[in-house]
């Protein structure tokens, strides 16, 4: 991992008690992008619930329900000195768990696929467009290769992984 990169991980939930090495497969998640794509500064990771997830997108997004993984950039410029904010990754726990059984895939798979994707966000990678939503996909896949994980957009039957 960049030494210049810090990362702050906050447990908010209960649930994710439940979900071996979370805080361990975020770390290497975020090690990997930084290899991959290098930044300087500080972000912090929350795992928390669809209850928090939801509040923060209903009033952030307009949104009135939870998603799996929220993105919110910093938007405060670099000052002399001070190490960059990056911004923050939020992550729903029973959105995650469920998504990763109904894909077949293992929920720190998933999990490690959600920060990557959270990461690029932050770094200011989009996919509004299909061309963006190429470029993005294809780095996703790169980071993830990085740490043993299969394709995310690859359609998994059960006991393919």
């Amino acid at each position: 991992m960049s030494a210049t990169l810090d990362i702050d991980i906050q447990v908010q939930s209960p649930l994710w008690d439940d979900v071996p090495a979370a805080a361990d497969t975020v770390r290497a998640a975020i090690a990997a992008a930084a290899e991959t794509i290098p930044a300087a500064g500080e972000m912090s990771v929350v795992l928390t619930d669809d209850a928090a997830v939801r509040i923060l997108n209903r009033d952030w997004r307009g949104i009135d329900k939870p998603t799996n993984v929220l993105s919110f950039p910093a938007s405060t410029p670099k000052a002399k000195g001070i190490p960059a904010l990056l911004g923050d990754v939020i992550v729903a726990c029973e959105t995650l768990t469920r998504e990763a059984a109904e894909e077949h895939k293992p929920v720190q798979h998933h999990l490690a696929h959600l920060v990557v994707h959270g990461y690029l966000h932050l770094l200011g990678y989009d996919h509004q467009t299909d061309s963006e939503a190429e470029a993005m996909e294809g780095l996703e896949r790169d980071i993830l290769a990085r740490l043993n994980i299969a394709d995310p957009y690859r359609d998994y039957a059960p006991g393919d992984l």
